[in-house]
């Protein structure tokens, strides 16, 4: 398999399949295939049966996922990221990566996708959602996307890293991490931050994304019907 990222605000990844290659997407993520790309969208691809189906929704992933597949020729099957930001590759292990929910955007080879993390955090973050990391592993590699710019920290062993909920991008699975509430009455009254922030303790990389969800929302809000700036 070929790939190639096409475009820099609202990247687009290409992929061109050899006869009997297949990728595997989420159910509806499609942009554009050329006509020897054949699909089949079911609850059984990834593996995992109805169970594994059920750990794909909970991680924010889609119940169906859909195998492309190349047959007699060559073929090109191609997914455009849903908001501004970049597409990144990543080499899968047994272990896997956490990232932020709807990041999984394609992945060759055998792929788990589950719920990593879940709690409820409040009525104010992602809609009453809460917070969600999704599970990547397996063998083989992977496409995610992240929203806006990203930052990259490497943090060494016991190093201590406090993150916005909506601003984690992805880490290593393995990766120790906790949630903790901002300190402080006033803080967490007045602040404007939030009450809760994710601890990332060392050793290992994480990637920051500078875009998030609660805060596009909020400002798209304000030109919708009805609604006062």
């Amino acid at each position: 398999m070929q790939t190639k990222i096409v475009g820099t605000t609202m990247p687009v990844l290409q992929a061109t399949l050899q006869p009997g290659e297949i990728l595997l997407a989420e159910g509806g993520e499609l942009s554009w295939m050329t006509e020897s790309i054949a699909l089949r969208t079911s609850t059984a691809a990834g593996g995992g049966g109805m169970f594994g189906a059920l750990r794909r929704a909970a991680g924010g992933s889609t119940i169906f996922l859909t195998e492309y597949v190349a047959q007699n020729s060559p073929g090109e099957v191609a997914f455009a990221t849903k908001l501004p930001g970049q597409i990144l590759p990543l080499d899968l292990t047994s272990d896997g990566f956490l990232l932020q929910r709807h990041g999984f955007v394609c992945a060759t080879g055998q792929v788990s996708i589950s719920v990593g993390f879940q709690r409820r955090l409040g009525s104010a973050l992602f809609g009453g959602e809460g917070f969600i990391l999704q599970k990547i592993s397996g063998a083989g590699q992977a496409f995610v996307e992240l929203s806006g710019e990203l930052v990259q920290r490497q943090l060494q062993a016991g190093e201590k890293l406090y993150v916005h909920p909506a601003h984690v991008g992805l880490f290593a699975a393995t990766m120790p991490f906790n949630i903790r509430t901002i300190p402080g009455i006033a803080n967490k009254l007045f602040g404007g931050d939030g009450v809760f922030l994710v601890e990332l303790t060392g050793p290992g990389t994480v990637l920051l994304q500078s875009l998030t969800m609660p805060k596009l929302a909020a400002e798209i809000a304000h030109y919708l019907p009805g609604q006062t700036r």
